[in-house]
């Protein structure tokens, strides 16, 4: 099948890590002795999905589907949650860490939320670009490439509060080209925050009204009607920030 749809050499072959021996071994002293050729100029073995520990099998009953994640998580938190992981190690599925990878993500919109992007240049990547495409160089180290991309937001966030706009709007410009590499931040940042979520029970309008409400409370120092709304928000799985220009919510 490899021959026929790639040829008698190709760039990369993959599979899982139980494949090596004797499967792949195989197959390149098969191969290689038909045609003479050199087989597969790269090797990419993969670790196994995992399940709250316990490798994922059919014969365990502890088998899932992406559409059955999808249902319950954004598209973009599985595909962070993937790569935060080397691709040649396990990969633990569960509850816990999915819900890490989509804090994950919010971290990133929100750095991103509120400024404007702009296209940067290879050069104007600078520390971050060179830090960032070494890992991926490396036997593709995802993980080490997204330890990256929290450097630039919590940077980014940090010029924010120190009334640096212009250098904040530069590193999000800088993270979301990093994160597009990856397939990653290239949403609308208040749309991905304001995300439907099967927990919240409320609408985008009838968010944004309690979150008005709320803003007039404060304006009116009536702080415990205040705190009332932003725990009745709570409640519905919406957290509300606050800035110095105003408020704005996100679904947890």
């Amino acid at each position: 099948m490899s021959t026929e749809c790639l040829g008698a050499n190709f760039d990369i072959h993959g599979g899982g890590v139980d494949l090596k021996f004797p499967h792949h071994e195989n197959e390149i002293a098969q191969s290689e002795a038909a045609t003479g050729q050199h087989f597969a100029n790269l090797w990419m073995h993969n670790g196994h999905v995992m399940v709250d520990t316990e490798k994922m099998s059919k014969s365990l009953g502890n088998f899932f589907t992406v559409r059955e994640v999808l249902k319950r998580y954004a598209p973009e938190v599985v595909r962070y949650f993937i790569l935060a992981s080397h691709y040649r190690s396990p990969l633990n599925y569960s509850q816990e860490n999915l819900d890490h990878a989509k804090s994950a993500m919010d971290r990133f919109y929100t750095a991103l939320r509120g400024l404007p992007i702009s296209v940067v240049s290879d050069a104007e990547l600078g520390a971050y670009g060179k830090r960032f495409y070494a890992a991926l160089d490396d036997d593709f180290n995802s993980a080490e490439a997204v330890a990256v991309l929290f450097d630039v937001a919590r940077d980014a966030n940090r010029l924010r509060a120190e009334g640096d706009m212009p250098g904040a709007s530069r590193l999000a410009s800088v993270l979301s080209r990093l994160g597009a590499t990856l397939g990653l931040l290239q949403a609308d940042a208040d749309g991905f925050l304001k995300g439907v979520s099967s927990n919240a029970g409320l609408s985008d309008a009838e968010i944004d009204s309690l979150v008005e409400q709320r803003v007039v409370a404060k304006q009116t120092k009536n702080w415990k009607e205040a705190d009332r709304v932003r725990d009745l928000l709570k409640a519905k799985g919406v957290v509300v920030e606050d800035f110095p220009h105003g408020s704005t919510w996100r679904r947890a």
